[in-house]
């Protein structure tokens, strides 16, 4: 098993064991689920945000690096969450990410200059 098929994993049943079962909601629990690991996913990178110096008119703020990891990695957990009410398997992130990837590989070499409704059509 590789690495984000193992976070999949390690997250699917760290949500079973908190009460939610992504493999089992209906639609309206899906809406639920995606809009409150949205909302999670939002207050911790509010979270990561709190650990560099953002306020540049305050000379207190320390960056905490070690804190800005964690919520990296909080972020992550709600993330693979949110994949997972959408019935995304490890493998179906992987191919969309690389899918999208190539698709901003893209953009950049042509300069990006008109946005294309359907050029994600395909992920």
């Amino acid at each position: 098993m590789d690495k984000l098929e193992e976070i999949f994993k390690m997250q699917y049943e760290l949500n079973k064991r908190i009460g939610i079962d992504s493999a089992a909601l209906n639609d309206e629990e899906k809406i639920k689920w995606v809009l409150n690991y949205s909302r999670a996913l939002q207050q911790e990178n509010c979270e990561l945000v709190d650990s560099v110096p953002w306020k540049w008119w305050a000379k207190y703020q320390k960056f905490d690096e070690q804190n800005a990891r964690v919520e990296v990695v909080d972020m992550l957990h709600f993330l693979v969450s949110i994949a997972q009410v959408l019935g995304m398997t490890a493998d179906d992130f992987y191919g969309a990410y690389a899918k999208k990837n190539n698709i901003n590989h893209g953009r950049q070499d042509s300069g990006y200059e008109k946005k294309d409704e359907n050029d994600c059509r395909s992920i």
